[in-house]
């Protein structure tokens, strides 16, 4: 299939519900992101091509402090996955707290699989990880996307049909600990219904519409509810259950290359139930950003390393310690807190701040986010988020009352061709004013490591040794 196969598989959609929990088929253009992990595309503006430079034509620019007699050498690797598992909102719990949608583009997310808008710090700690080593740690940053938009479509093989699902594990951020080992139980057994679905799905004619409720939907959604039912009567012993759980039953079916469904007048005439007060938009809804549209591109490779001080040894960052790198508000803010981060493999030394780079044949793009490592001793945050936490300066000494912590250096790496690269066809997700400034890359950290984990941290990072995990 190639790459820009399915271009305009999100423009429209057609919904079908049925029953009393307003079941929805969605058969023909849907969404490009959902937060069960699916990767699409949508119509956008891309980045102005004058943004965009060729790497190799670029001055060295990166000078890192030397060393100094007592300095902390080592570094310690997380391995945090790279989004497998496709958590994508455009939230941010950090800068934003409490509002859907609030930063109006998309993250992508690796670590702390419960992170949205409603993240709390009991949240984060009652969530599972992708991390390999159980650091519970949320990172984040906006995702790139592939726009060829002025480029026509080529053949390719048809998108199959796939059955989309609530995702139930959003939805419990707040499960008592005594329930967490039944619901996890019922949450494998829901996924496995998923797959059973979809395997039904397959041997049915998706463009009829009745066949594919009556035979898919319509019994996905009884054993669903079933499910939600117990796992509702599970919590119920233990303390309150999540809000609008039993809303989660009804699925849908996405068919990206149908551009109509057959379906019955009262079918079409159905509305679903509405939300209960206090509920978010579906995640299909929340993930349909105007100007932010295209294809997603996951991260080659995603690594996450703390690094020591240049002046002397570090000492543990405090659970629950939040900090930003970069400003996803450049343009309006101006540059005081606007970093370097973009660069190609093998020009480490050359860090762009307000351009993308076109990288040579073979050379893959990157962005290098090197977070603020001095703490004043004191908050996990503070009133614009950032005062709590300084950089180094240009000798790697914390500023007067600040203590040095471990560095946070996040590396993303990208393989996008090169004609795209030329092209000037690839671009951040940002906030509308921002127009997909490069000046506006950012990142987000909140610490959730246990006390286990970060003194392991301290340690290879004050005794100079090189530690994954």
């Amino acid at each position: 299939m190639t790459r820009n196969q399915g271009r305009h598989r999100f423009s429209r959609r057609t919904k079908l519900t049925a029953g009393v929990a307003g079941l929805a088929l969605t058969i023909g253009l849907a969404v490009a992101i959902s937060t069960t992990g699916d990767q699409g595309t949508a119509q956008a503006d891309g980045a102005d091509k004058s943004l965009f430079v060729d790497i190799t034509k670029q001055k060295r620019n990166v000078n890192p402090p030397k060393n100094q007699r007592g300095a902390s050498t080592g570094t310690f690797t997380v391995d945090c996955g790279r989004n497998e598992n496709g958590h994508f909102n455009p939230d941010n719990f950090i800068a934003q707290p409490g509002v859907r949608n609030g930063a109006e583009h998309l993250h992508d997310y690796v670590g702390n699989e419960s992170t949205d808008a409603d993240s709390t710090n009991e949240s984060l700690l009652a969530a599972d990880t992708t991390c390999r080593n159980g650091d519970q740690s949320a990172y984040f940053w906006p995702v790139i996307r592939i726009d060829r938009d002025d480029e026509e479509e080529e053949p390719g093989e048809p998108a199959k049909a796939e059955v989309e699902c609530p995702d139930v594990k959003r939805a419990l951020r707040t499960v008592p600990q005594r329930a967490r080992s039944e619901v996890d139980r019922i949450v494998k057994e829901m996924q496995k219904q998923i797959d059973d679905a979809n395997a039904k799905l397959r041997k049915v004619d998706v463009d009829n519409a009745d066949v594919v409720l009556k035979q898919v939907l319509n019994p996905l959604r009884n054993q669903r509810f079933a499910s939600l039912q117990k796992m509702a009567q599970v919590i119920d012993r233990f303390g309150p259950r999540p809000r609008g759980l039993l809303r989660l039953s009804p699925c849908t079916v996405k068919d990206g290359d149908k551009d109509d469904a057959k379906v019955s007048a009262e079918q079409k005439e159905a509305e679903p139930d509405a939300p209960e007060k206090g509920e978010a938009k579906s995640a299909s809804d929340e993930n349909e950003l105007p100007g932010n549209e295209g294809d997603i591109q996951r991260p080659e490779k995603v690594e996450i390393t703390f690094r020591g001080s240049a002046v002397g040894k570090v000492t543990a960052m405090p659970q629950f310690l939040r900090v930003l790198y970069g400003d996803a508000k450049a343009s309006t803010n101006g540059p005081k807190n606007a970093r370097k981060s973009w660069t190609c493999g093998g020009f480490e030394d050359k860090v762009l701040l307000d351009k993308y780079p076109i990288c040579p044949q073979g050379s893959k793009v990157k962005r290098i986010h090197d977070f603020n490592g001095c703490w004043d001793g004191r908050n996990t945050d503070s009133a614009n988020h950032r005062d709590h936490m300084q950089p180094a300066d240009a000798n790697g000494k914390c500023p007067q009352g600040f203590t040095a912590v471990p560095q946070l250096r996040i590396t993303l790496t990208y393989d996008i061709p090169r004609d795209v690269q030329v092209n000037g066809q690839y671009a951040v997700d940002a906030f509308p004013q921002e127009k997909h400034n490069p000046l506006s890359d950012h990142d987000d950290f909140a610490n959730v490591m246990s006390a286990k984990i970060m003194g392991r941290l301290v340690e290879c990072v004050n005794s100079g040794r090189t530690c994954r995990e």
